[in-house]
Formats: C-alpha cells, structure tokens, sequence
C-alpha cells in the first residue's frame, strides 16, 4: 500500500494542518486518564516545529451534538495536556472555522502551535461537507493525516479536506504511516505461526474481521462474549450467556471453514460464571458442559487460559483484537489479563488493537512489552476486514 509520508513532502516554513485523533478517555470530572493518543501524535508535530512550521491541529472528541458547543466536549483539556507534553505555549480557538479561529490563524507565527475547536461543533465534519472542507483548507498550505483511529470514518477532514489538496501538499503523519505499515504487513505477509486472539462482547462486530482472519492465520483462539455465539453453535447449553443466535450460521461458516483450512482453532473450555454481571455476584469456576441454566459466563477460566498460553507458545505473529471477560470488573478480569501477560511474554512480533484491548494491555501493565498497540479500534478492524478506509483513499487520490 503506497502512502506518501510527512518525510516525502517539503513543509519547510509552511503552514500546515494535522488531522489528529485525540478523542482520548476522561473520568466524571474531566481528568483525562490516557492520554496514549495524544502522545502518539507528538512525533508528527515536533517535526512540523523542527521544520519552522506553522502548525494548525484540528480532532474530534466524543460526539457532542452537531454544531453546538458543549463545555464538556471542549478541546481545553487536550491543550492543556499537550503544553506539558511538548514544553511550549499552545494556542486555542473558541471555534472551528469562524472569526476567532480564522483571526488566530492569521496571526500564527513559525513554531507556534493553534490547536481549533472540537470539529464536531461545526456540523459540516460529520456531514463530509465540502464548504466546510474548503475554510479548513484555506488555513493551511499543507495537509497530515495522523488520525488512524478516525480512517474509517467518511468526515469533511478525513475524507473531503484531503481532497482538496494535491499529492505535494498532502501526506501521512508518522502515527498514520505505522499503523498502516503494521497491518498491511500482517495481512499481507506475516511470519508464521501467524495466531489471531479475537474476543470481545460480539460476533456481529467482528464477524467480517473473523472471516478474512481465518483465511490468512494458523490459529485462531476466540473468547470473550463472542465464545458463546460458538459454543451454542455447537449445542453446548450456555444458560443466561451472551449469545447472538441470528449468527449461529456464520459461527459455524467460521469454524468449518478453519477446519477445511487445517486452521487450528480455539475456543474455551471452561468459564468463570455468575448469576449477574455484578461485583458482588458469586462465581464458580465451571467446565463449559456445566453452565448452570440461569448463570452466564464472564470470564474464561483457569483451564481455558492455559490452554490458549499453549495455542500461542510457538507463535511468531500474534494479532489480538479484544478482551476474554469483562474485564471492567475486577472478578472477570483475570483471563483478559493474564491473556495480555502471556502474548506480552512471547517472542512473537504483538499486535493489539486499539480500543478496550489497548486498555486492557495498560491495565495489566504490558503495554511496554507489545510490539505494537494501534490507537483505533474501528479502524483497525475494518483493516483486518479487508475494507479500504476513506481517510487512506483521500491521501491517495
């Protein structure tokens, strides 16, 4: 996949526009509690600086209602986290494209940094609309894409904005350029044992991931709330479990499908299990013959997290897309992380995907150890779906 990097275009004393993703996590009283994304980007800005650029940031955060401005959904706290990141003074507009922003565009010096307004208070970035696109573009000489985790979305900078700009004038950020690197070398030529751990809550939301996956990897573990889809596809009695039956076809497309392929696949073989989602709820660690039918599983259990540390031990590619449990509560963490210990462990090349598997790698303190974590959950996905994303297709064009 040919993309042009930040590297291959002259920015020497221009102005120029990121498209960043700092739509990062806050708690109930605004404090941002990873700000893994905004570090992500800082490559990509102190080069634009060390090359005496202006530079203008633009992102989203969260999805306020279109054009409407909404305190809490402020880039305030971005700026603020990003000043003590890059040690320098960050300017902020109180709008996107109107008579501040613009006036302090105007009066952007070299090295200086104008961080805009949330662009989801202008209604036109989720409606791709054109004349939005083209005030945004009149800022800048230059345009960087650096906001893989919003690539796949079809919004006026990602998708009409980069239109509007030539090939010398636009690029991709060095965040953007590795992302695409590592999984277009993933799926196009990993190094075998190639082994894919996918969980999460849903079979709907990665089935497509699933059945491109399946074609490419020599295993193929599945936990999570998704199992159950499976293990019910296969007449195993699930109780109260989470279980998508309107896709019980398609689990079995997928693991008939990885059998023809001689793909070994995984699926747990016990469960912890509670009567209720609940902190406070009893467990009992159970094989999967015995759900009981009025409890559901919440986690894998001490057997199934054994079994997968074998499935992975000769890997030399793991891709890991998803938690094994409900790992936001403390008593159906264990299997999501003790799954992140062990892929950290391994001497495979670690991909995890963004999103709550990122979060997860975090909470079980391995994120230093994983060879790569990507800062898009959509986006990753559709990737592995063999989709073309919409911000991709703009550079390219």
């Amino acid at each position: 996949m040919k993309l042009l990097s930040i590297k291959d275009i002259d920015i020497n004393g221009k102005t120029v526009f990121i498209r960043c993703d700092f739509n990062v996590p806050k708690d109930e009283f605004g404090n941002i509690t990873d700000d893994r994304r905004i570090r992500s980007s800082l490559n990509t800005i102190r080069y634009c600086i060390d090359h005496d650029c202006k530079v203008i940031l633009g992102s989203h955060f969260e999805r306020p209602t279109p054009g409407v401005f909404e305190e809490k959904y402020s880039m305030k706290p971005i700026a603020k986290r990003l000043h003590s990141l890059l040690k320098q003074d960050i300017f902020t507009a109180n709008d996107v494209i109107k008579e501040d922003a613009t006036k302090k565009v105007a009066a952007l010096k070299q090295g200086e940094i104008l961080l805009l307004e949330n662009l989801r208070f202008n209604e036109g970035e989720t409606k791709n609309d054109e004349e939005f696109a083209k005030k945004l573009a009149s800022f800048a000489d230059i345009y960087i894409n650096d906001a893989f985790g919003a690539c796949h979305r079809k919004h006026a900078s990602i998708y009409a904005l980069p239109k509007l700009f030539d090939k010398k004038h636009k690029a991709a950020g060095f965040l953007l350029t590795k992302e695409i690197n590592f999984f277009h070398k993933i799926i196009q030529k990993p190094t075998r044992p190639f082994v894919a751990v996918v969980g999460g809550s849903k079979v709907s939301g990665k089935l497509q991931a699933m059945l491109n996956l399946v074609e490419k990897v020599d295993k193929l573990i599945i936990g999570g709330g998704m199992a159950f889809t499976f293990l019910k596809a296969q007449g195993y009695e699930i109780g109260n479990s989470l279980v998508e039956d309107h896709l019980m076809e398609d689990a079995k497309r997928i693991i008939y499908r990885a059998k023809g392929l001689g793909v070994k696949f995984y699926l747990p073989v016990d469960l912890v299990v509670a009567p209720q989602m609940s902190e406070y709820a009893p467990v009992k660690f159970l094989p999967i013959q015995e759900i009981p039918k009025d409890w559901m599983g919440l986690d894998v259990g001490p057997a199934t997290t054994r079994l997968f540390r074998e499935a992975i031990n000769d890997a030399q590619t793991i891709l890991w897309n998803g938690p094994m449990g409900v790992y936001e509560i403390d008593k159906f963490s264990k299997g999501s992380v003790m799954m992140s210990h062990h892929i950290a462990e391994s001497h495979a090349t670690t991909i995890v995907g963004g999103g709550d598997t990122a979060d997860v790698a975090m909470r079980a303190g391995d994120v230093d150890e994983m060879t790569f974590i990507s800062t898009g959950g959509g986006a990753s996905l559709e990737l592995l779906e063999g989709k073309k994303l919409p911000g991709i297709e703009a550079l390219q064009e």
